[in-house]
């Protein structure tokens, strides 16, 4: 199996996430890949699968994935149904840390009990 079939759900999920400016080079013993991602959070779910793929010290695969917007984490648009640790859940793996989402909507949201569907809410960096 090659490198670049190995990886290849990494280079599936760079195209969905709209990776702009996106190489693939495979070498002996070596696949290199690179891009920009639009967000951090975008950029995490890269190597969350490139460690799901390889490992946490994946030494198959060198990538150079860069960040185009630095503002904020990503943004999220409001479903029906959810509730802000529901996506806290989501983006920090912690439910309890809503909070951190409630203070940076602040221009949009008065109550953090009171989101509605299309929202579109800024996550701020994890902390």
């Amino acid at each position: 199996m090659s490198l670049k079939s190995k990886y290849q759900p990494v280079l599936d999920l760079g195209e969905k996430l709209n990776v702009t400016d996106g190489y693939v080079n495979e070498e002996p013993g070596k696949l290199k890949i690179g891009g920009t991602a639009e967000t951090q959070y975008d950029k995490d779910q890269m190597w969350d699968e490139i460690k799901r793929i390889g490992g946490e010290q994946a030494e198959d695969i060198e990538a150079d994935i860069k960040v185009k917007i630095t503002d904020y984490y990503t943004k999220h648009t409001v479903a029906g149904g959810e509730s802000l640790s529901k996506i806290s859940k989501r983006y920090y793996r912690d439910a309890m840390k809503y909070n951190q989402i409630f203070e940076a909507n602040r221009n949009i949201l008065k109550n953090p009990d009171m989101i509605h569907p299309g929202q579109e809410l800024v996550i701020p960096f994890p902390s």
